[in-house]
């Protein structure tokens, strides 16, 4: 279910107040809040938001162009791909444009008469929130403008019409016009608005694209292709189970979670110490992360950390986690009960009973005594470092978080000690 976000009054609040607003003509009259946040067909020559970072005032105007050109609206010598990889660079590398390119595909995207350009402004947001989240004082803003478009494509075809018509009228003896479409070319922007809106929520947690290696074309695409094709990451068990079925049809278990477990394995995991609390080298970790989500196992891979932390990147970013929110409370009471807390987890729904239950197995292989004596990594270790990627507390209150995490590694750690998954054996 989705949150209301802010209101329009809110809205209009936050821009009157953060906007930097604009002049035109030689007495530099001041341009109305709704002109500033419309299409604009023309070069801006200063920031949209309020900055005293010099170097943010300038880029931002450049920024500005890269828009345009994404959108068809400029005309350039890069292509998309490019343009996409300069405009997410440059925002990636420096915090302080984040807010600047998405109140400026806020801008283009609003009242833009060509359908074309305003799925790429769209799809070019969609793009963004795959490498960077707005700050917190613009996130609210941001997934306000979203909102409204969720359920919005009969409106937006009613009001490129009305605009349309009216630019014809006003234009009856003009120069050349700008090319009109409102024909649906690509997918409805309601598409866009749900995907971005599922994206802010999950970047404004999870804080985008980290590690030191710039973003590639590659990451590029595959964000772009995100849009339609749901990522192996991110998703619910449901939708990942779903896109499987084409390809390994007769398997109960995600292929993903599957796979780097018994990469884990296979690159000697069960002797590295520290295996699942020394995290692997990040920028290795997003270059797997990418291969895997094209059903690509690197055969070059060395370090069992690597798949070890993508592994429970995977259980900590799904949807809604593994053991279900509305049994998180009966975990958290059964804590110190084995009898309890296996109960539990036969209440679960199939799918999510699978999945766990093939968790804990192939926790119970790093368990045994010949394993921890060169791991290190004892049964209470295991259940710390995963217990985060299994349960959630939605909580606020920090007294509550601090008391229910030590709750949540007690009750996996019953689990890792008694549960019985000798069933899992050769399991797929």
């Amino acid at each position: 279910t989705l949150r209301k976000p802010i209101s329009q009054s809110s809205m209009a609040d936050w821009a009157s107040k953060n906007l930097n607003m604009h002049t035109q003509g030689i007495f530099r009259r001041r341009i109305s809040i709704s002109n500033m946040l419309s299409w604009n067909g023309g070069s801006i020559k200063k920031p949209m938001l309020i900055t005293s970072n010099r170097t943010v005032k300038k880029e931002a105007c450049e920024m500005f162009k890269l828009v345009q050109s994404y959108m068809g609206d400029r005309q350039t010598r890069m292509d998309r791909n490019h343009v996409a990889l300069v405009t997410v660079t440059k925002c990636w590398s420096m915090q302080g444009l984040r807010d600047e390119l998405y109140i400026q595909l806020i801008r283009q995207t609003t009242d833009n008469t060509c359908y074309r350009s305003l799925a790429w402004g769209w799809e070019l947001m969609a793009i963004s929130l795959a490498f960077f989240s707005p700050s917190p004082k613009f996130q609210s803003y941001l997934e306000g403008y979203i909102y409204r478009h969720l359920d919005s494509d009969e409106n937006i075809a009613q009001r490129i019409k009305e605009l349309v018509d009216l630019k014809n009228k006003k234009n009856s003896k003009s120069r050349k016009k700008r090319k009109q479409n409102t024909e649906d070319e690509g997918l409805p922007i309601s598409t866009y608005a749900k995907y971005c809106y599922r994206k802010l929520q999950k970047v404004a947690v999870t804080g985008g694209k980290k590690g030191l290696r710039k973003p590639t074309v590659e990451e590029i695409t595959h964000a772009r292709n995100a849009i339609v094709t749901p990522s192996l990451f991110g998703s619910s068990l449901e939708e990942i189970m779903l896109r499987q079925q084409d390809m390994y049809p007769g398997n109960k278990l995600p292929w993903v979670q599957t796979q780097l477990s018994q990469q884990v394995l296979a690159l000697g995991g069960e002797q590295t110490e520290g295996i699942f609390r020394i995290p692997g080298d990040i920028d290795e970790v997003n270059a797997l992360k990418l291969q895997v989500d094209q059903w690509r196992i690197p055969s070059s891979l060395s370090d069992p950390n690597i798949p070890a932390s993508l592994l429970k990147l995977w259980y900590r970013e799904l949807e809604e986690p593994v053991i279900p929110q509305q049994f998180y409370k009966e975990c958290i009471s059964n804590y110190e009960n084995p009898d309890a807390a296996v109960a539990v987890v036969q209440l679960l729904p199939e799918l999510n009973r699978l999945v766990l239950c093939y968790l804990i197995h192939f926790l119970q292989i790093f368990a045994q005594p010949s394993n921890v004596g060169r791991t290190k990594m004892d049964v209470n270790n295991l259940a710390m470092v995963m217990a985060p990627n299994c349960l959630r507390c939605q909580s606020d209150d920090p007294r509550i978080i601090f008391e229910n995490t030590r709750k949540e590694m007690s009750f996996l750690r019953m689990l890792i000690v008694h549960l019985d998954t000798s069933f899992i054996k050769g399991l797929v």
